[in-house]
């Protein structure tokens, strides 16, 4: 029989990272300063002229920006810190204990620790093989890309990534099973908004698979736990900017359940493999508040977070992934 490859044998020059978007290391100004101005500088998110936009930046955005938002991540940081470097260090961890034949790290593409440098490090200690997970299951070019990039440049290493997993089964099943769960636990909610990271408009127009990507995920969890197709809504959330971005707004959704009397509302956010501001304080906090004030009541079920399920699902990814990748058992 011929040789074959298996992720059961130990590969100790090849590495798992699930990367993710980033976050400030305190909630404070200067903190969240840095991370923007590097968050900000690139050009998958902002595609401006740089002549234009740095002054702008610089200038304007980030004076004005910076002490706002670093009040919102203070209103929900974690003892031990952020609540995205929080559970994407512990899913690391997780997935670390689902394949440990491999070596699973984790990196920021913004902020500490560094994608840029983890890549360099895994290439002086020896790593000859980097499966990058981007912790993005819809891929889009504002946030893939720019992992893709980075990883791209790297020199001296065997390099692929994961560029999305919006409709993995094993995926869809553990956020239904999240929902089931808190549904079980709270009792069921009227209607189910799933809301989802917002993107300019433009984009999705040139051809970025990011919308069609949430809606098949939106559908497929849907589908797995029985919903009608009224019992359910997709919406977008976090715009930016003045530009028209994807709708529906999940701001605007909620007012509009809330006119045609829908008083329990649960809101889950699949774009989003681990709780951030954006979920916690956006959603969680401020979108809740705004609920409440027209009579209505909010039930965020929370992100897969460092969950079994969650690390089990990302585990069979990685698995498929090296399964034609890593070199053949003798």
């Amino acid at each position: 029989m011929p040789a074959t490859a298996s992720t059961d044998a130990p590969a100790a020059d090849t590495a798992v990272v699930l990367v993710n978007l980033g976050t400030p290391d305190a909630a404070n100004t200067a903190a969240v300063r840095r991370y923007l101005a590097e968050f900000l500088h690139d050009r998958r998110v902002v595609d401006m002229s740089r002549w234009l936009w740095c002054p702008l930046l610089h200038f304007a955005i980030l004076p004005l920006r910076s002490g706002k938002v670093a009040h919102k991540y203070a209103s929900v940081w974690l003892p031990e810190g952020s609540p995205l470097a929080v559970h994407t260090r512990r899913l690391a961890e997780a997935l670390q204990r689902e394949l440990p034949q491999l070596r699973v790290i984790h990196a920021m593409r913004y902020g500490q620790p560094s994608w840029r440098a983890t890549l360099q490090q895994l290439r002086e200690q020896g790593i000859e093989r980097v499966l990058a997970l981007p912790l993005y299951p819809q891929y889009s070019t504002t946030t893939t890309a720019s992992v893709g990039d980075v990883l791209d440049a790297a020199p001296g290493l065997d390099k692929r990534m994961v560029h999305d997993y919006h409709a993995d089964p094993d995926w869809v099943a553990a956020v239904a099973e999240s929902i089931r769960r808190h549904r079980a636990a709270h009792g069921p909610g009227e209607h189910l908004l799933f809301s989802f990271h917002g993107l300019p408009q433009r984009l999705a127009a040139a051809g970025d698979p990011y919308p069609r990507q949430c809606e098949a995920s939106a559908r497929a969890i849907a589908q797995a736990l029985g919903l009608a197709e009224d019992a359910w809504t997709l919406s977008y959330q976090s715009r930016f900017g003045r530009e028209r971005w994807l709708e529906p707004a999940t701001a605007d959704t909620l007012t509009a359940l809330a006119a045609r009397g829908v008083r329990q509302v649960d809101v889950v956010a699949p774009g989003f493999a681990v709780d951030c501001l954006e979920t916690l304080e956006e959603v969680a906090m401020m979108l809740a508040e705004d609920f409440a004030a027209r009579g209505g009541t909010l039930r965020y079920v929370p992100c897969l977070n460092e969950s079994p399920a969650h690390a089990q699902a990302l585990a069979g990814i990685v698995r498929r992934e090296l399964a034609g990748w890593l070199p053949a058992d003798p």
